[in-house]
């Protein structure tokens, strides 16, 4: 196996996830490893660099002061990997350095030189994307002064990768160190090097613990630097940019793919969406979910689909109209003449006023046999109750089954079956319970608008509404597929000045459309079917997501040590550190 058969092979593993940024860092790790191009006998190899390094350390010692670091000897446990015979291990402060820009006042400035920010430079691609000079901002800082060629090494929060050499010279923000060779050397060679894995790796891990992670100067000056002969440099450099073009090239392909995937797929959900009768919908569904796995790679689209599901069930668009059904404004009458009688015998509170900045007209038709009524109409709505003080140990942490935001919407399981939480008898007196059947809602925070159908006898705080279900008229299946399609809308008017809210009187007021009792039934049983089919296609989409990794991770070993043994037998020595002393 070598990098060329990689890229053969890339047409079936460019869906993985992350493909083409793990090839361009690939490419980096064969780069720095001597395995992307070959070693000249010919060339000068690296421990002659490292002695022509010293020779000038010492020069500028003598000629202007410049302060010897004492850097440790490389062990040869610290060695990452093994390199070519030619190259070299060495400590970045051996050979560059390091933070060499010269510290400038503002008032210093030149206002036609170019200023460099963090923020200009791209995360992991290192692509400048912005360019201003001096003049064009507001520098109240100290600035740090760099050179042509000089390596610009963004030390704050370094696992963001912004290494770039500097075509022209000027002045950086502080937090860019301007990484001067000591000897002339490809800059673009030390660039790509101070980018690669390991390196990226090793400033992560030496940076941690603190909230501004930083490369220290000290890390920095003894962490290794894998170094080539010069000529090699150059070579790698070219292959490199040849590969990361062709890596250009790959990705604007996979996102032009990406795109005709998504526009086929939209335009399916629409005509899905657009379907005026089950008949209709039905074809369309069956071909969406036949060429499904052509049309995308990623799970949103499935749940934009489930989404589509939601909304034609509650529209009377997934399951036939049958004429013998009784016309839902039976079923609502009756609804009405339970409520009465319950409101007699004073086991029922009167409705609630809605909020009056709810819609006053339906959002959409429905059905003949359908009809539009209010949550309340159909519902005995009313809110938890939360024990006070919280935390009081009188009133938790007792047995008794206590339902929070938190239990509702930690899955998405339709049902209810046990919580982790629990309240004392105590605090039960202070909270409302809850029985199996009953349909719950989050009404508080960022999760307001989440359903689900409780099967336990539990207590429930503040934060959940139940739905009560008169039980002549059991149809909280359908109910929950119809607050599950308005999780959206209900965020868009939720109550509250800081915490989102969805008041009482909200849901209360909320339109809700009542099918038949019995295609309430179909309806329900038709969703699960099509539920079940977009599970079967999370699945599969996300084994082939899998497979596709697990073939690159593969191919990516392979390619790293496939020829190992082969180099073996002409490359018997280990690379062996210069021990250098005093540098």
């Amino acid at each position: 196996m070598n990098p060329e058969l990689l890229l053969t092979h890339f047409d079936r593993i460019n869906d993985a996830p992350d493909a083409i940024p793990r090839l361009r860092s690939f490419i980096l790790d064969l780069a720095v490893r001597g395995k992307l191009v070959e070693q000249d006998p010919i060339d000068e190899p690296a421990s002659e660099l490292l002695k022509r390094i010293q020779i000038e350390k010492e020069r500028l010692a003598k000629a202007n002061g410049f302060r010897l670091d004492s850097l440790p000897p490389i062990e040869p446990n610290e060695m990452p990997f093994d390199l070519p015979p030619s190259w070299a291990w060495m400590r970045v402060g051996w050979g560059f350095n390091y933070d060499a820009g010269t510290k400038r006042e503002p008032r210093e400035l030149v206002p036609e030189k170019w200023l460099l920010e963090l923020e200009d430079i791209e995360k992991d691609t290192s692509i400048v994307r912005t360019r201003l000079k001096v003049k064009d901002r507001d520098s109240r800082s100290t600035k740090s002064e760099f050179r042509v060629w000089d390596i610009l090494y963004g030390k704050l929060r370094p696992y963001l990768n912004k290494v770039v050499v500097a075509d022209e010279a000027g002045y950086s923000t502080t937090e860019i160190v301007a990484i001067r060779p000591f000897i002339p050397m490809s800059s673009s060679y030390c660039c790509l090097a101070f980018r690669r894995p390991d390196f990226v790796a090793y400033v992560s891990r030496v940076g941690q613990g603190t909230k501004m992670p930083r490369l220290r100067t000290q890390d920095a000056l003894v962490a290794l630097f894998p170094l080539p002969p010069i000529d090699e440099q150059h070579r790698i450099v070219g292959k490199v940019d040849q590969l990361m073009a062709l890596c250009d090239r790959l990705e604007k392909a996979q996102r032009e793919r990406a795109t005709r995937r998504d526009r086929l797929a939209a335009a399916a959900n629409f005509h899905l969406n657009d379907s005026t009768n089950a008949e209709a919908f039905r074809k369309q569904a069956r071909f969406y979910l036949d060429h499904f796995p052509h049309l995308t790679a990623r799970t949103e689209q499935v749940k934009e689909l489930r989404q589509s599901i939601l909304n034609l069930a509650v529209r009377g668009q997934l399951a036939k109209q049958e004429l013998d059904d009784e016309p839902a404004s039976e079923l609502l009458r009756r609804i009405q003449a339970e409520k009465e009688g319950l409101a007699k015998g004073g086991n029922l509170k009167k409705d609630k006023r809605p909020w009056e900045g709810l819609a006053k007209h339906p959002p959409h038709e429905l059905p003949a046999t359908w009809i539009w009524a209010c949550l309340q109409d159909v519902f005995e709505i009313s809110r938890g109750g939360s024990p006070r003080p919280a935390g009081d140990p009188r009133y938790f942490g007792g047995t008794i089954p206590w339902i929070t935001v938190g239990e509702i919407t930690k899955d998405s399981d339709k049902y209810l079956t046990s919580t982790e939480a629990g309240l004392t008898e105590e605090g039960a007196e202070r909270s409302r319970f809850v029985e199996p059947g009953d349909l719950l809602l989050t009404n508080s925070g960022a999760t307001l608008g989440v359903p689900k159908i409780s099967r336990i006898k539990a207590c429930m705080n503040d934060g959940v509404a139940v739905l009560r279900q008169f039980h002549s008229v059991p149809m909280n299946d359908f109910a929950y597929l119809y607050l599950h399609s308005q999780t959206a809308a209900f965020r868009n008017v939720n109550q509250g000045m800081g915490q989102p809210n969805l008041n009482t009187p909200i849901i209360a007021g909320w339109f809700f459309p009542l099918p038949p009792l019995a295609e309430q039934h179909r309806i329900v049983a038709k969703v699960d079917e099509l539920m079940a089919m977009c599970d079967r296609l999370d699945v599969q989409l996300t084994a082939t997501q899998s497979a596709k990794r697990s073939l690159l991770e593969s191919i990516l070993f392979h390619v790293l040590n496939g020829n190992d043994r082969e180099k073996q037998s002409k490359q018997t020595v280990r690379t062996k550190s210069i021990q250098m002393g005093v540098v």
